[in-house]
């Protein structure tokens, strides 16, 4: 787990030439930043990082992808890609992590020429928090509906339904040999969704987005403070709320599958979801969708597992499934909730858990951002955490309130679509890459062994070099080559919408060549040298604490008395060249006597 940085009892004495760069003065390079922070036991972590998994991106995401893609038969292609991407890039990010206590931003001191990656991840993890915190603020809104009698969305009859409203209880409670015609009619719970939460009648499109929804602002800034009282204090608060907020959920879906398969006709609907159609197996799209899902699944490339490591409802057959995306949370499952007995109770607990599933990813991608920042400037940012929390969360609140208007829906469509799409694929490729190739798959391995005293296996090993880039690439191209305009039920984006969406995720992209761009001029040299400089780990790359410390990374921190400290900055400002002549050739003897133990 994440170790805390180390304040000296007593300061050494050392060469002013081994004065931090960044300081102004003496002093400054002397002090010991604030304490990062860190897990409080190792049952923090492990439930942070199940409750960050499991968000509310399973609870919609995973069951359309199933029924849409031959039922229990998408489970194999599902397996076959955890075991090939997911599984082996999660205990990545959990490794570089763990190994250098440092988040998704100052982790890239592996290979400083690659730090854009960090950057592009920081982007996309910005904007997701800013729609997935929409998505907890309709939660809410459903949670605070809940507390009735009757549930709003029950019955047809409102002033926000059309004749277009069919309601189900009076199809059961007739007569059961009196045919009805059930086309072109819609669900009171979908017309509760769209006509009154969403108010989506008062928009003509994404470029007219209406007027703010007051109820669903309130329950946005209630969202975000909730947030924010639960990061205040970095992982030692976050840490404590999810014995809670990982748990519970579980509870709720043992009580509601307990339930539902003693409901009448429930094994019809398990077995029309569930029978595999392996037909559905031929197809390239179910195995792209399969990885894909992945992902989702277990949040890998969003920065969130990197960050922790350094510091079923049935479907009913006869009602057809909305499309991909909040509405099934907010129709299908409300839906379901009405033909149980003691639906408000039902609807209550099924809508706190997703409020805590919700706000587990929250906590991560808050987090995330977060400690990318403050593990930049941590003598500035560290002391005044709680003041620069607040700070991003009012900036993402303001940034969301376009989310809340009429015509909100359409904007989290594209958020959704774009923001962590491709962008994320080319973040995780380059950072499978970098590690396996640049910074190198022995020195990865060697690292590992030496902080958990094993080695990788050939399957992970396989699946980093050639299986898991492999695959992501050929996911990557598919996405591209078949690119679908994004849209929302019948409603097609216009043309400067899906332009607009696309540079979201371009722009997360180019956040890897800009960073190489500033990586090369800040050394010295021609091209190909300062190239090669910049791609080589930094010189204070390692564990975090000096006692950790071993082979190679002995007595390399900032103001420790060895050559090679004193090597970079005579590099910089010049000095005694014999050190540096000593400082390579001590790393060589140290590199090769350890390649030879890892053989």
């Amino acid at each position: 787990l994440p170790s805390r940085i180390p304040c000296p009892l007593a300061q050494p004495v050392t060469p002013e030439l081994l004065v931090s760069p960044s300081s102004q003065d003496g002093d400054l390079g002397s002090e010991c930043p604030e304490d990062r922070g860190n897990w409080t036991g190792r049952l923090d972590f492990l439930l942070s990082c199940i409750g960050y998994c499991v968000g509310l991106g399973n609870v919609w995401r995973f069951p359309y992808r199933a029924y849409t893609n031959g039922g229990g038969a998408f489970l194999i292609p599902y397996f076959i890609m955890l075991a090939i991407c997911g599984i082996p890039i999660f205990f990545m990010e959990l490794s570089l992590g763990q190994f250098s206590s440092l988040g998704p931003l100052a982790v890239w001191k592996i290979s400083p020429l690659f730090k854009g990656v960090g950057m592009g991840t920081i982007l996309i993890v910005s904007l997701v928090a800013i729609y997935y915190n929409m998505i907890i603020a309709y939660v809410l809104f459903y949670l605070f509906a809940s507390l009735t009698s009757d549930l709003p969305w029950q019955h047809c009859g409102n002033w926000w339904n059309t004749d277009l409203c069919l309601d189900h209880h009076v199809i059961k409670a007739g007569n059961a040999t009196f045919p009805v015609n059930i086309t072109n009619t819609v669900s009171p719970s979908e017309e509760y969704w769209s006509r009154y939460v969403l108010h989506i009648q008062g928009s003509s499109g994404i470029g007219n987005p209406g007027r703010i929804r007051w109820n669903l602002c309130l329950c946005l800034l209630l969202s975000w403070t909730i947030v924010y009282l639960c990061i205040l204090k970095g992982v030692k608060s976050s840490g404590k709320v999810v014995y809670f907020t990982a748990t519970f959920p579980y509870l709720i879906l043992v009580m509601l599958l307990i339930r539902g398969v003693t409901l009448e006709g429930a094994w019809k609907g398990i077995r029309f979801y569930l029978t595999p159609q392996f037909d559905h197996l031929l197809s390239s799209k179910v195995w792209i969708e399969a990885a894909l899902q992945i992902f989702y699944s277990l949040g890998v490339g969003f920065g969130g597992l990197l960050t922790f490591a350094s510091a079923v409802t049935p479907f009913s057959p006869c009602c057809p499934l909305p499309p991909l995306g909040p509405g099934l949370a907010f129709v299908v499952y409300p839906q379901a909730m009405t033909m149980l007995p003691l639906s408000p109770f039902w609807s209550f607990l099924f809508f706190f858990m997703l409020l805590t599933l919700g706000l587990d990813s929250q906590f991560a991608f808050m987090e995330t951002i977060v400690t990318a920042v403050t593990d930049e400037f941590p003598y500035y940012l560290r002391p005044k955490k709680a003041s620069f929390s607040a700070v991003i969360c009012i900036a993402l609140f303001l940034m969301g309130l376009i989310l809340t208007t009429e015509g909100g829906m359409y904007w989290l469509v594209l958020l959704d679509d774009y923001s962590a799409g491709f962008g994320l694929m080319v973040v995780v490729i380059t950072t499978c890459l970098v590690v396996t190739r640049v910074y190198g798959m022995k020195r990865f391995c060697r690292d590992i062994h030496m902080m958990l005293g094993f080695k990788p296996g050939p399957y992970f090993r396989a699946c980093w070099m050639v299986l898991s880039p492999a695959t992501m690439m050929a996911l990557l191209v598919y996405n591209i080559v078949k690119y679908q305009p994004s849209e929302y039920g019948s409603y097609r984006f216009p043309a400067w919408a899906e332009v607009l969406g696309i540079l979201m995720g371009v722009l997360s992209c180019l956040m890897i060549p800009v960073g190489m761009v500033a990586a090369v001029l800040q050394e010295e040299g021609t091209l190909w040298e300062r190239v090669q400089q910049a791609s080589r780990p930094a010189m204070d790359w390692g564990p975090s604490l000096e006692e950790n410390r071993t082979g190679m990374y002995v007595a390399s921190l900032a103001g420790s008395q060895s050559p090679k400290p004193l090597m970079v900055h005579m590099r910089k400002y010049g000095g005694i060249t014999s050190y540096e002549n000593t400082a390579i050739e001590v790393d060589r003897e140290i590199e090769e006597e350890e390649e030879e133990s890892m053989m």
